[in-house]
């Protein structure tokens, strides 16, 4: 099973909102009214920029929720199990966790939860059906989606193909 370059990380991939709500709706729902603490995500260090390939991970006081997309509809959460403090290893980069390192993250640092929202992609393409893991806070929200073979990161409602479902 491939890592990421991740020490530990062992992503287990989920397809579809209800095999996701089963594993996981209990938890997510328990996010709800936690404090985020912080957002980490790996940092290409030659490019400055975000190596959207590695999962995200949101830390809510304690509580690490891991978010990764991988292919047309792998979704992997998991819970607590990767070390920011500990180097990410991919060949051909150099890479390194960084907290809250866009401005809209670090907006959402000291926020209380309002809930979390699985968003499913309701449009006739090969993406149908996908599941991303949106955030919603008092004053804005936070979506890693599926970028096709990776994540993405929006912020704002969800769009027009997107059909949501309150988790808590």
């Amino acid at each position: 099973m491939f890592d990421f370059g991740i020490d530990g990380y062992q992503p287990v991939w989920l397809h579809g909102r209800r095999e996701v709500v089963r594993e996981h709706g209990q938890r997510l729902r328990g996010l709800a009214g936690r404090t985020l603490t912080s957002v980490w995500m790996v940092w290409d260090l030659e490019h400055d920029e975000w190596f959207c390939d590695c999962p995200v991970l949101f830390d809510f006081n304690g509580e690490q929720l891991e978010v990764n997309h991988h292919k047309f509809d792998d979704l992997s959460l998991t819970w607590n199990t990767i070390d920011v403090d500990r180097p990410v290893r991919w060949s051909g980069f150099d890479l390194q966790w960084r907290p809250d390192p866009l401005p809209e993250l670090d907006a959402l640092r000291g926020r209380s939860l309002k809930g979390v929202e699985l968003l499913e992609w309701t449009g006739r393409d090969v993406a149908q059906g996908n599941v991303d893991v949106s955030f919603d806070f008092e004053v804005n929200r936070a979506t890693v989606f599926n970028a096709l073979d990776e994540n993405g990161l929006s912020f704002g409602p969800p769009g027009p193909r997107q059909r949501a479902f309150a988790l808590g």
